[in-house]
Order: structure tokens, then sequence, then C-alpha cells
């Protein structure tokens, strides 16, 4: 099914604009989470930034939606699952981010990166925003809770670096059901991208060496 020029017209603009939005919403929600001692005004005003862009998140999905191949919402839901689980969870926007670098090389004749140098590229600021964002998150959700121990945004950042790469040492863990729900999500995250590291380094090595075993042999 052809896609709809408007609606590739409508990705090819939106994106990097969504993305600013995305950068927004992470930040204004931080300020929230991590400045405990600001007034309430600001805390106000975090939060507002915060509704204000999940506003425009919902919009794009309606437009995308409204100018789709499917005239069913419940086909769109079917057929995007990733928008919506974005939409309803916008601390998972770092997953798109490859939509976004797909939209920058738009604008440019050739890739400055190989393919395996654009896919780590992609995997790194993915886990660098998404460990951020779930750090924030199970910070917000563990802090105040009953014996928890991520009682600092540093417990977070250490549990998410131990999560996120699958080590997982278990000196601190989530306590909360919201805590432990963003941990399912981030290990399921976490062996993705390094499943996609692996795989894309595998693949540069064995080219590397196909190509070793192709040269003529010195004379």
């Amino acid at each position: 099914m052809a896609a709809d020029p408007r609606l590739t017209r409508w990705e090819d603009r939106s994106e990097l604009p969504l993305f600013a939005v995305a950068l927004l919403f992470l930040t204004a929600y931080a300020v929230h989470v991590l400045a405990r001692g600001m007034p309430t005004a600001g805390h106000e005003v975090c939060l507002g930034v915060v509704y204000g862009a999940w506003a425009v998140f919902l919009v794009d999905y309606v437009v995308r939606w409204r100018l789709g191949p499917y005239a069913s919402l419940l086909a769109h839901l079917r057929h995007h699952l990733l928008d919506t689980a974005v939409l309803v969870l916008p601390l998972l926007r770092p997953l798109r981010f490859v939509d976004t670098y797909q939209a920058v090389q738009q604008r440019r004749d050739v890739p400055k990166l190989s393919l395996y140098g654009r896919v780590i590229a992609y995997t790194g600021i993915t886990a660098a925003l998404l460990g951020f964002s779930a750090a924030l998150a199970v910070y917000q959700a563990e802090r105040g809770a009953h014996g928890a121990t991520i009682r600092t945004f540093g417990d977070a950042v250490w549990w998410m670096c131990s999560t996120i790469t699958t080590v997982g040492y278990g000196d601190v863990t989530p306590v909360t059901a919201l805590g432990r729900t963003v941990a399912v999500g981030l290990m399921v995250c976490g062996v993705a991208l390094l499943g996609a590291v692996t795989g894309a380094f595998s693949s540069w090595l064995f080219q590397v060496f196909a190509r070793e075993d192709e040269r003529p042999p010195a004379r």
C-alpha cells in the first residue's frame, strides 16, 4: 500500500521538531524529579512543559493515524505498537531516535558514518537517553518507598548501568511495582541494544577477515 504523500511530508518535517520537544520533555521531567528544593511554582512549570510536550506527541500520533492507510484506530494501534507505547510512555521516545537520524541523513547525499558506525552511534545515544530516563523514573518511584535501596539519584544511575548492561549486581534493586516494571523494560531494551552492537561488530570483523582471505598471497 503506497504511503500518502501528505504523511511522508509530515514525517519529514516533524521528526526533528519532535526530537527537540522530546529533549524538552526529558529536561523538564529531570528538573521536576531532581530539584526537590525548588519552589512549588517551579515544579508546576516543569509539569506544564511535560504535559504540553505529551500533548504535542498526541497531536503527532493522531495526524499520523488520520493520514495513514488505516481508517480504524484499532488497526493503527496494531500496526504501530512502538509508536503507541511511546505515546503512552513518553520516556521511551529515545527508541525512536533512528527516525530522527534518518531525517537528518535525508538532508545529506552521503551518510558521514558507515553502516556499522551508524548502528553503534544509534545504540549508544539510545542507550544513554533511555538509561537516563529509566534512572529518573526509578528514582522518583523508589526514593520514598519503604525498604528501598535506591535512595539517591546516584543509586539509580548505578542500578541503571548494571541493569542495561545485563550485569545485575543486585546490591540496589527496585522494590515498588513501578520501579520493577521500569526494570523489566530496561532489561529488554538492554538485551536488544547490546545484541545490535554485538551483531554489528561481529559482522564488521567477518568482513575484515573475509577481505584479508581474498587478498593474493604476498610474493
